[in-house]
């Protein structure tokens, strides 16, 4: 049983194992970036090697060698192959291996290429989504941004903005049709959805739009890798006070589970122990306020109900 208090096929409330497995062709730069930074560092403290000395060996500081440990900065190639040699790595396959990884890592992700309407802050997430083995997310005024209708996309683009050409709106709905892909592709994320019933209440492009919108939301819930619930008005209060926010985790043990808080023109990346257990204890209280998974079929279709009458 999990911590949420609902037996979910053996699993835990997280409904995955995370362990080791090789980046497949779905990582994203920051992703690849703090996989092979992690295990720069364990090759040097192997080899039990400064950083200092590191940094010295690659013409740089010791304040570069720990960012690229950290996986904030980009890798070139040469001072990678530096670095194997100084830690001792005789392995020409693994040697190659690490060398792939770090061009893999410089490389920009599919979504570069709507940079003119995609903030800077928001490539990291994309990068993290990409690789992600499982998402849980708590929305209170939106429908999850991975299950959003075009229409209903094109609505929320609108909000606030005053007058935007139709081009860029077309661009920004077609970025986020591209991201409800790893949700279908061969080894597609899970996500977990809690939403608040607002949500479902709010006509966020018309009465239209939003009937498609929870007629999208129905389909969805027989997705094996999709789990819904609704918070109910009926519920009371709840402990996600703060508002929206996401929880990733990734199949690689060298990435941290990470908390992704987006604000109105910057956002969060928290993954201190102390902040991911906070955010995720308040996710499990969400799945014992929300009525389970089995009934959030029933709350939508009342929901779509009354945009019928």
């Amino acid at each position: 049983m999990c911590t949420c208090g609902r037996v979910v096929a053996g699993e835990s409330c997280w409904g995955v194992e995370v362990g080791v497995t090789k980046s497949g062709a779905h990582s994203g730069p920051t992703a690849l970036r703090i996989i092979l930074g992690a295990h720069l560092r364990r090759m040097r403290d192997a080899a039990g090697i400064s950083r200092s000395d590191a940094g010295w060996e690659i013409r740089s500081s010791e304040s570069k060698v720990s960012r690229m440990e950290l996986g904030r900065v980009g890798f070139k190639e040469r001072d990678v192959s530096d670095l194997l040699s100084l830690y001792g790595l005789d392995d020409a396959e693994e040697r190659e291996r690490l060398l792939a990884l770090a061009r893999d890592a410089n490389n920009p992700g599919w979504w570069h290429r709507f940079g003119d309407v995609l903030p800077s802050w928001f490539h990291s997430y994309l990068d993290l989504e990409a690789v992600a083995q499982l998402i849980r997310s708590y929305e209170l005024q939106f429908v999850p941004g991975l299950l959003q209708t075009p229409e209903y996309v094109r609505a929320v683009v609108q909000l606030g903005r005053g007058l935007i050409p139709a081009e860029e709106i077309d661009r920004r709905v077609s970025l986020r049709v591209n991201r409800q892909q790893v949700l279908t592709r061969p080894d597609p994320v899970r996500l977990w959805a809690v939403i608040d019933e607002s949500v479902l209440r709010r006509p966020i492009g018309g009465k239209k739009a939003m009937q498609a919108q929870l007629e999208f939301l129905l389909e969805a819930s027989h997705m094996p890798n999709v789990t819904l619930q609704v918070v109910e008005f009926g519920s009371g209060g709840h402990p996600a006070t703060g508002g929206a926010y996401s929880i990733l985790r990734f199949p690689e043990q060298d990435l941290p589970d990470i908390v992704y808080i987006e604000h109105l023109t910057s956002a969060l990346y928290l993954d201190k122990p102390e902040d991911l257990d906070t955010y995720t204890g308040t996710m499990e209280a969400l799945c014992v306020a929300a009525p389970p998974p089995n009934q959030t079929r029933d709350i939508l279709a009342k929901a779509l109900k009354e945009y019928d009458a």
